[in-house]
């Protein structure tokens, strides 16, 4: 069976103008054809199965977007070749446009004043979904999610869980082949940040849809991807499974200690005293990565008992958080 998405060597350059500082600059650059080249995507390659749900991390500026507008046909590559269902998206846009559903940056594709309900069937028409298969989304939406007390609610009058939540659903409404998530439980506490991730995992379970995550929460990555791919600068550092990765730090392990008084500052100190470690912290536990091929975990709390009064501790594996940071700072080799 043929991949839903197949990238080939894809790159992405633009020009960007050499812009002037102050006044006389920016007139004079109204004329002027100094430009530069940059290399947002630079000869990416990668398959992706129908049914999948994929990672795709990288730090700000990496070239996600990018990618991912490519994908989606916003944008054309400038060499290589991308096939979205067998077809390039960027030349015929308006049938990508229906094998796709997007969430990107908080942008909502709900009417803010009209009741969800409103904004699902104006979405219908606009998509040409048959009576039987809206219905057929409706109810399963009812069985996964507690909505019908949203469907009668403004979206402006909507928590932000609560749009979050409605906009997954809009973009799975027309039942598309390819949904792309684009940070989809940024600023949502604990508890919305767990409904958001069943209900993604539930109806690509059920409606076997390919999901292209990208996020900065590792918590997204542990829960619904079981592949990630990493890019950095535009070129690609990583595609396999967590676990994979995983075993380039198989050495290392999360020391955790808890302390009286402020966390992050006693972190700080720690810091400067294991300049060569990864210290950090949050309300409840200091945590400190060690590599125990440089040095042993016994050694370090040794170190750590004589300066500071050690009331709890706890060692566990190296975290995915913790992966992907060493992956941004070292790479795989």
């Amino acid at each position: 069976m043929p991949a839903i998405i197949e990238i080939k060597d894809v790159t992405k350059e633009f020009k960007v103008l050499n812009r002037r500082e102050g006044l006389k600059g920016s007139i004079k650059d109204l004329f002027s054809r100094d430009y530069k080249t940059v290399r947002a995507v630079d000869s990416i390659s990668m398959s992706i199965e129908q049914g999948e749900i994929v990672g795709y991390l990288g730090p700000n500026g990496a070239g996600k977007s990018t990618t991912i507008k490519m994908m989606t046909g916003v944008l054309e590559p400038t060499e290589g070749q991308i096939l979205v269902d067998g077809a390039a998206p960027y030349k015929n846009r308006e049938r990508n446009a229906q094998k796709i559903g997007v969430v990107f940056g908080q942008r909502s594709q709900l009417w803010w004043a009209l009741p969800l309900i409103e904004s699902f069937r104006l979405l219908k028409e606009i998509y040409r979904i048959s009576d039987e298969q809206y219905d057929g989304m409706m109810k399963l939406y009812g069985s996964l999610v507690d909505i019908e007390p949203l469907l009668h609610k403004p979206v402006r009058q909507m928590s932000l869980g609560q749009r979050t939540l409605s906009d997954i659903l809009a973009a799975f409404l027309h039942d598309p082949k390819i949904v792309f998530l684009d940070e989809p439980t940024i600023g949502l506490d604990v508890s919305m940040k767990a409904k958001i991730r069943t209900l993604i995992h539930a109806l690509n379970k059920e409606k076997n849809t390919t999901v292209i995550l990208t996020t900065h929460d590792m918590g997204d990555v542990d829960a619904l991807c079981r592949r990630i791919v990493i890019i950095d600068k535009g070129k690609m550092l990583y595609d396999n499974d967590i676990e994979h990765l995983k075993g380039f730090f198989g050495s290392y392990r999360t020391l955790k200690i808890r302390i009286d008084g402020n966390m992050k500052e006693i972190a700080e100190s720690i810091q400067k005293e294991l300049p060569d470690f990864s210290v950090s912290a949050d309300d409840e536990w200091i945590s400190v990565l060690v590599d125990e091929e440089k040095a042993k975990v016994i050694d370090v709390l040794g170190r750590l008992q004589s300066s500071c009064k050690i009331k709890d501790m706890q060692l566990e594996e190296i975290s995915t958080e913790e992966v992907i940071k060493k992956i941004y700072e070292e790479g795989v080799s």
